[in-house]
């Protein structure tokens, strides 16, 4: 995929804020002395985890060049790098490693989360949050259209591009073993948006990317005329024009 946008992204900063917000109140640990943020993205969530730990000593990791610049302006006394999470590792200091909404980009993210998890020392928080929403309407559509004839070629790897979520009950079985405490929950965020446009704005930035990024500038008008037209059954808008849009996120929380 091309690289991300920061700006696009923290358009809808706000919903973007609140499970990260969510996660931190959380932590058990209220005066950590390293955090390492793992897909800090454009450093929202690295700001959050400053305001809230002001003491601690913060750390950044990202794919993307163009984010890590963003986050860098955002949070100065953090120090941010670019990095691919599957080869990261804690350093063993780390009090708190922190993740929103990176792990569901990344193959055999499970393993991934239990290495993290094994890497850190006794007290240690392993604190994660991953978009939930493969099975929503919203991306069910998207991998619909994306087999129309006019767009199949191109778009025959996209759905490809997210692992898919294990189960509550298999997230347990490979952490439950390499922790003290374990917590797992799921929340629906329903946000308010303008209209199916609202949702499309949305998930431009993200869960639409591996479906729009292999398309000319008129397939890919072509394609979300499509999906568009696709969400309206199922997110319909009221009579103010805006529409409740559900966005379900997993989390967990694990103590070393």
């Amino acid at each position: 995929m091309s690289d991300w946008n920061p700006a696009q992204y923290l358009a809808f900063a706000d919903e973007r804020a609140r499970p990260a917000l969510d996660l931190i109140a959380r932590l058990p640990n209220r005066s950590p002395k390293l955090i390492h943020d793992v897909g800090c993205g454009p450093g929202n969530s690295t700001g959050f985890l400053a305001d809230a730990f002001p003491m601690a000593k913060l750390t950044g990791l990202d794919a993307s060049h163009a984010m890590i610049d963003k986050a860098k302006k955002a949070v100065p006394k953090a120090k941010f790098s670019v990095g691919d999470a599957s080869l990261w590792s804690p350093s063993p200091e780390a009090d708190v490693v922190f993740s929103n909404a990176l792990f569901q980009w990344v193959p055999e993210h499970s393993r991934h989360l239990a290495r993290i998890l094994e890497a850190l020392k006794a007290g240690a928080t392993l604190a994660v949050q991953m978009p939930d929403n493969l099975r929503e309407p919203s991306h069910v559509e998207m991998a619909k259209t994306a087999i129309k004839p006019a767009y199949a070629v191109k778009l025959a790897n996209a759905v490809k591009a997210r692992s898919p979520l294990l189960s509550p009950q298999g997230y347990h079985q490979i952490l439950r073993p390499l922790c003290s405490r374990l917590d797992i929950w799921r929340t629906s965020y329903h946000h308010l948006l303008k209209g199916q446009q609202g949702i499309i704005d949305m998930l431009s930035s993200t869960g639409l990317r591996p479906f729009l990024d292999p398309l000319s500038p008129a397939e890919r008008e072509a394609y979300l005329a499509d999906y568009k037209k696709a969400l309206r059954q199922h997110y319909p808008e009221m009579d103010d024009g805006l529409v409740l849009f559900p966005f379900p996120r997993l989390f967990i929380l694990a103590v070393k």
